[in-house]
């Protein structure tokens, strides 16, 4: 479980630090911090889900789509990309309401496919939802503290970290179905 855990807090850390890099005001950080652990926490929610359906379709394979979402996952993390995702965290940092929402969502989507592959494993539920919370809140938090510091180069580092995890989890699955 923790293996999953950890890509996201990588992930949730550096945007959370971009935010922090982007200078977030102090008083807006307790606002955007519980905006992303509800992205977090929500999004691995709706794959859970997702997965559970999907498992009980896919049957004895659903380890193996839960490997292939995984890797697929990894690989785009350690993809190149381009620097919009700087002006979107900039712009969740200064909106609310909808907008905030679309934002939320639009940087989120990693997540989704996390909740799909728990839910493919038939993980636990209610362990998994504790420990994305928590780790949400909890990097979110460092993230915005430690991002001016961090600069823009340790942000990129830390989500190719989460890529490699991601992969090596991919990896690791796929060892113990072949056994």
């Amino acid at each position: 479980m923790v293996a999953f855990v950890l890509p996201l807090c990588l992930d949730t850390f550096a945007v959370s630090a971009a935010l922090g890099v982007a200078g977030l005001p102090a008083r807006d950080r307790l606002r955007v911090s519980l905006l992303l652990t509800a992205f977090e926490l929500g999004m691995p929610v709706a794959g859970l889900f997702l997965g559970n359906l999907a498992g009980g379709l896919v049957g004895g394979a659903a380890d193996l789509v839960a490997v292939g979402l995984l890797a697929v996952l990894g690989v785009w993390m350690l993809w190149p990309k381009q620097d919009d995702d700087e002006e979107r965290l900039e712009a969740l940092g200064r909106t609310t309401g909808l907008a905030a929402v679309g934002l939320g969502l639009s940087i989120s989507l990693d997540e989704l496919a996390i909740g799909a592959s728990l839910g493919l494993l038939r993980l636990p539920v209610l362990p998994a939802l504790l420990l994305i919370g928590a780790q949400a809140l909890l990097a979110s938090q460092l993230g915005l503290r430690v991002g001016s510091r961090l600069g823009g180069r340790g942000r990129e580092r830390t989500e190719k970290a989460a890529g490699v995890i991601l992969l090596a989890l991919a990896a690791g699955l796929l060892l113990l179905h072949l056994r």
